[in-house]
């Protein structure tokens, strides 16, 4: 391996950059050319003059963003550029997502983006990819986070909608309108009742439907009644909580469902009736078992509980660290008030939870 001057991957007030090959790994600021891993807007940003993705994320993009100059390449596929190979790989984070790997010179470094381990059934499974250097958020950095397998957490909502059908109320079910909002239609039991959706999500799930299946489910319009909906389950990004929206809806019960429903003061904050941890994102394990199949020595901590987790790393015997970015993570799922834990706080969720380690 030739000795080089700087890092394959730089980490730069625009983006994570590489300078071999002159290409930012999804910039936040505007650049000539990009390389996106998924259709997240702290991931996908507008203003740059050419976007490389993967096949399935260009249409969410393109939805996204509007008239962008996109180009599509398969998983496994390798492109290069200025002799720098590229190539993506499956993150099972959402349909679309990949992990950006990246090789020059003997030297192969791999950008997660955002990832998650347990196979939702609609995004491409995520699979371990060999590196020296591995880019990893740690949205979920500490052992408090523990997923319960997705088929229980859909069994609960399910429950819950169908015992508040039978009390004559609404239930309202609060996602992300890329990826969560998917997975929830993907899963919700029609046998109870009719799936219902807020536009900005029923406009997403359109261009879902063009790369995987989708159920059958109904936009709320100004037309549609309360008598209609009564009964029924809605589905609905955050921000419509709150809003002159969904008093139509009333009698409603309301729930989200987000890794942060691990907290209950998080449910608290967002007054809402009901919480359902489901995560996007790697849960602790997760997110150990991924850094070891690897088998790179340098980890690279950018969105989460970075300081936390990379210490934790550092006292396992790997070389890792902190890089400052502007990727939230599912932090966007709690809009303008994202949970926080202080330094004692995070002590404390570590020291209980020794016995996971």
């Amino acid at each position: 391996m030739r000795k080089r001057k700087s890092p394959l991957l730089e980490f730069t007030d625009k983006g994570i950059y590489c300078s071999a090959a002159g290409v930012y790994l999804d910039p936040w600021r505007p650049v000539d050319k990009a390389i996106i891993s998924h259709g997240h807007a702290d991931h996908s940003r507008w203003g740059h003059k050419n976007y490389i993705t993967y096949t399935d994320n260009a249409p969410i993009v393109k939805h996204r963003l509007g008239d962008i100059n996109v180009t599509g390449k398969k998983y496994n596929e390798t492109f290069s550029i200025n002799n720098v190979k590229f190539s993506f790989h499956p993150a099972g984070h959402i349909i679309g997502s990949a992990q950006i790997r990246v090789e020059h010179q003997g030297e192969v470094w791999v950008f997660t983006g955002d990832y998650k381990t347990e196979d939702d059934g609609i995004a491409t499974p995520y699979e371990p990819i060999r590196c020296d250097t591995f880019i990893t958020e740690c949205t979920f950095g500490l052992p408090a986070f523990k997923w319960t397998p997705q088929r229980e957490v859909f069994h609960d909502i399910n429950t819950w909608w169908a015992e508040n059908k039978a009390e004559g109320k609404t239930s309202i079910i609060f996602g992300y309108s890329l990826g969560k909002a998917q997975r929830l239609l993907r899963y919700l039991d029609t046998s109870i009742g009719k799936i219902y959706t807020h536009g900005a999500i029923e406009n997403m799930t359109e261009v879902i439907r063009e790369i995987t299946h989708m159920p059958q489910t109904t936009r709320i319009t100004k037309e549609t009644t309360k008598e209609e909906i009564r009964g029924n389950i809605v589905v609905a990004p955050p921000s419509a909580h709150g809003s002159t929206w969904i008093r139509k809806m009333v009698p409603y019960v309301t729930a989200s469902a987000s890794g942060w429903m691990t907290f209950r003061g998080a449910r608290r904050r967002r007054a809402i009736d009901k919480g359902f941890v489901l995560s996007d994102h790697c849960d602790w394990q997760g997110l150990l078992q991924s850094i070891k199949a690897t088998g790179a020595e340098k980890i690279i901590c950018t969105h989460g509980y970075t300081d936390i987790f990379s210490r934790y790393l550092r006292e396992q015997g790997y070389d890792a660290r902190t890089e400052q970015t502007q990727y939230e993570g599912e932090l966007g799922e709690l809009d303008s008030s994202p949970l926080t834990l202080s330094k004692g706080e995070g002590e404390e969720h570590m020291n209980s939870n020794n016995a996971d380690k």
